[in-house]
């Protein structure tokens, strides 16, 4: 008989190098308001995913695209003020 062995110890060994750096996690702060707004644009489409859209769903759908092209533009601009230019 044949034993299965997990390699759960090979693939985690080096978790403790493998950690987000302060700088990762300062870029992840600066764009979770693009993520946050993505995820509201996706919950809109998914809702329409078995029915025909009403006028509140298109609705719901085209403020949260609003809301999410603005929070992009507003990563961007953040970048290249930050950069020294503008966008």
């Amino acid at each position: 008989m044949n034993h299965i062995v997990t390699v759960q110890d090979a693939v985690t060994a080096f978790a403790d190098f493998m950690e987000p750096t302060d700088a990762e996690l300062d870029a992840i702060e600066q764009e979770m308001p693009m993520i946050l707004a993505d995820v509201e644009l996706l919950d809109a489409h998914i809702v329409t995913l078995d029915r025909t859209p009403t006028e509140l769903d298109e609705r719901r759908i085209r403020r949260a695209r609003r809301r999410a092209l603005a929070a992009r533009v507003a990563l961007v601009n953040r970048a290249a003020d930050a950069a020294g230019g503008a966008a």
